[in-house]
């Protein structure tokens, strides 16, 4: 199996600890995970999260221990240092947020390597399963309108679609889709056995995807994360707005938050402005074989569970926004942060799962909100708030290809969220 094979597995999933398929497999998110979880119940529960998130960094801010913003600065940029110089990451940019400090950036490396140019965190790249969080978020504002019930079944909004095989859209829930319990499974497990250019740059329709994935047979977990689900959440928004799925996410989400590095690339294969590349590695190739650009891609295939570009900054102020409740009333921001627990093969210990949202405990007390990407041309990206409205997205160049870089990657987070309590603003972008 190529590492293409094996990259497609762990594509559009947010997040996987890596397992018997090794490193390339390791998931999009990143923390540890070593606290208690909260109580699993039938419906679901919520896992403890700190005080409300600000609108914007700095408001209301609040001084503290002097030199704590610098020591979170530091912290950061010494974990993307180890990703850099440490695991070989051709580049890594995080923006990184804490109220009473302000925003701040870092960057290390290049975010070309055939130029050497360096990682910004203002470059564009694809966010891969992000996606599935801004798609969950406006499924749930239809349901806050009363447009759509959580608890309705795909069958009522879409009949038909999911049948066959031991599939039935009659006994699958909205809220099953965006909460990875419906039980169907991910059609990106039969791409695996394809080579790369047969599906790299060729459109796929979303009801393809769905299709596909309906020729596989039910996962065994109850809990099973699958694109296709959210595929199929995205086909929700269209039939029950009667518009283009990209087209309610600029209306809803992106234009009124002012995303402007954020849009639906469609068929496009590059990505448009300033981005960084993106690189992987063919395990199948002899030892020492290069890099393989694999930035061109058209992302058709991950639709309304993986297709967005965004930056790091963008990411970071749409989950600000979220988690402060600007995007949803309180009570469904409540449902979204309904939690069950997650398959730990998949995520890891601890974890748990909302509507298009995952929670995770942090080893330092409390836990953080967020979602990550993967993108197999080798993009991957991590999105999290933590406690006391601190904030976190990264970008990364290249999937990290060994346990103890995944391990780095995750350290990025404890770094953020686990460094002091900030006090003192010291917002300034540090790039090297």
């Amino acid at each position: 199996m190529t590492h293409h094979h094996m990259m497609l597995r762990g594509t559009l999933r947010g997040a996987r600890r890596p397992a018997r398929w090794g490193p390339v497999l390791a998931a999009a998110l990143a923390a540890s995970a070593l606290a208690g979880t909260p109580a699993a119940s039938a419906a679901g529960s919520s896992a403890p999260v700190s005080a409300s998130v600000g609108a914007e960094a700095g408001a209301g801010a609040a001084a503290a221990a002097p030199g704590a913003c610098a020591a979170t600065r530091a912290a950061v940029g010494a974990a993307l240092d180890t990703l850099v110089g440490g695991d070989g990451v051709p580049g890594a940019a995080a923006e990184f947020t804490d109220p009473r400090c302000g925003r701040r950036t870092a960057a290390r490396g290049v975010a070309d390597l055939a130029t050497g140019r360096p990682m910004r965190a203002e470059d564009r790249l694809r966010i891969g399963s992000v996606t599935k969080t801004f798609t969950a978020t406006l499924v749930v504002q239809l349901a806050a309108e009363g447009r759509i019930g959580l608890d309705d079944t795909v069958e009522r909004h879409l009949p038909g679609l999911v049948r066959g095989n031991g599939h039935d859209g009659g006994r699958i829930t909205v809220r099953q889709l965006l909460q990875h319990t419906s039980g169907l499974p991910d059609y990106t497990e039969a791409l695996v056995g394809l080579p790369v250019d047969a599906w790299r740059f060729r459109h796929f329709e979303p009801r393809e995807l769905v299709a596909i994935g309906l020729t596989l047979p039910r996962p065994e977990k109850a809990w099973s994360y699958s694109t296709t689900n959210s595929v199929i959440a995205g086909l929700l928004v269209e039939k029950v707005t009667g518009r283009p799925f990209e087209a309610e996410l600029q209306r809803r989400i992106i234009g009124p938050l002012g995303l402007r590095d954020t849009y639906w690339p469609g068929d496009e294969l590059r990505i448009r402005g300033p981005h960084s590349r993106s690189y992987y590695v063919d395990h199948a190739a002899p030892e020492g074989a290069p890099r393989i650009d694999g930035t061109e891609w058209n992302a058709s295939f991950g639709g309304a569970g993986g297709a967005l570009v965004s930056t790091p900054a963008d990411v970071d102020r749409f989950f600000r926004a979220l988690l402060g409740g600007r995007l949803l009333p309180a009570r469904w921001l409540d449902e979204m942060k309904r939690t069950v627990p997650a398959d730990p093969d998949r995520l890891w210990p601890g974890a748990r799962y909302g509507l298009g949202l995952i929670a995770s405990p942090l080893e330092c007390g409390g836990w953080w909100w967020g979602h990550g990407g993967t993108m197999p041309g080798g993009h991957r990206t991590l999105a999290a708030v933590g406690p006391g409205g601190r904030s976190l997205a990264l970008a990364l160049t290249e999937v990290p290809r060994t346990e103890q870089a995944e391990q780095d990657f995750r350290a990025v987070a404890t770094a953020a969220f686990c460094a002091p309590v900030g006090g003192g603003s010291d917002a300034t972008e540090e790039t090297s």
